[in-house]
C-alpha cells in the first residue's frame, strides 16, 4: 500500500478496543449488522444502555425496512432478537442524517439526566471518522471509542481495490471537509 493510501485509510478507518462504558451509540443506517454488533457489546457487559438513532435517511425520505417505521425501531427489534431487554434500549426516532443522530441523541440523554463519560460508537467501518467527529462535537467531554462493523464488504485493506468501494470511502473524505466547514466556522465564531 502506498503512503498516500495508508494515510487516507488511517484517517477514515478507526477502531478501538471495547472498554466498559456508560452507553452504546448506534447512528442510523440500513445496515442491521450495526445493531447486532451493539447487542453483542451489551450482552458482553460493556454498557448498560443502547441508543439506536434514526428515522430514515434524508435522501430516501422513508424507511427502507418496510415493516419498521424507523431505522431505530428496526435496530431495537434486532437487538431484542439477540437478547437485549427492551428497557436497555433508548430509541431516538427523528434523525435523518448522521449529525442529527448525534444532536438528537445528546438531547435525549440530557432530558433523561444521563451523563456519559465513555461511550462505544457502533458504526460502519468506512463511516467511522465522520461518525466519531459528529458525536465528539455533541459529547465533548466524553471518551468515544469506535467499534466498527464491516458493511458492503468495505474494509481498510480493500476499499481502494474497486471503483465502487473507493467512491464510497472517498465520498466520506469529501463529506468530512464539506459538512464540517460550517461546523468549524460556527465553533470558531463562538470562541472569539
Amino acid at each position: 500500500m502506498t503512503k498516500f493510501l495508508e494515510e487516507m485509510t488511517n484517517f477514515i478507518f478507526l477502531e478501538d478496543e471495547p472498554q466498559k462504558a456508560d452507553v452504546i451509540f448506534v447512528p442510523g443506517s440500513e445496515e442491521g449488522s450495526l445493531a447486532k454488533t451493539a447487542a453483542k457489546l451489551y450482552l458482553d457487559g460493556y454498557a448498560p444502555l443502547l441508543v439506536p438513532s434514526g428515522k430514515f435517511a434524508k435522501w430516501t425520505g422513508h424507511s427502507i425496512v418496510d415493516q419498521f417505521e424507523t431505522e431505530s425501531d428496526h435496530f431495537a427489534h434486532l437487538m431484542m432478537e439477540e437478547g437485549v431487554p427492551e428497557e436497555a434500549i433508548i430509541k431516538e426516532r427523528e434523525a435523518t442524517y448522521t449529525y442529527q443522530n448525534a444532536i438528537n441523541t445528546r438531547k435525549l440523554l440530557d432530558e433523561r439526566g444521563i451523563e456519559v463519560k465513555r461511550a462505544l460508537l457502533c458504526c460502519q467501518a468506512y463511516h467511522a471518522r465522520r461518525s466519531k467527529l459528529y458525536y465528539q462535537i455533541l459529547f465533548p467531554d466524553t471518551e468515544i471509542l469506535v467499534i466498527p462493523t464491516i458493511t458492503k464488504g468495505i474494509t481498510r485493506d480493500n476499499w481502494f481495490k474497486s471503483r465502487e468501494m473507493s467512491d464510497i470511502v472517498l465520498g466520506e473524505i469529501e463529506r468530512c471537509g464539506s459538512q464540517f466547514h460550517e461546523i468549524v466556522a460556527e465553533y470558531g465564531a463562538l470562541e472569539k
